[in-house]
């Protein structure tokens, strides 16, 4: 197992629906973890590299209907 953390900016500010459908990323297998940047603007997203690509992490976040925009590079 490879845990590797991505980031997207977001197209606009969540929403409270929104929230479930973070939660339900959670679901998808090889995910670890999703959770909001302390300025509210960004995802964070922990997966397992050895699982899938990061194609395979925007394509969820997309399926799941997140307003993603573009990765930018954790710290």
């Amino acid at each position: 197992m490879t845990k590797v953390q991505l980031g997207y900016d977001l197209v606009r500010p969540l929403t409270d629906s929104d929230a479930s459908k973070v939660a339900d990323v959670h679901s998808q297998y090889g995910i670890f973890q999703v959770h909001m940047t302390p300025a509210m603007d960004k995802l964070a997203v922990e997966y397992d590299a050895s699982r899938l690509t990061e194609k395979d992490v925007e394509a969820v976040l997309q399926r799941f209907g997140l307003p993603i925009q573009r990765k930018w590079e954790i710290p």
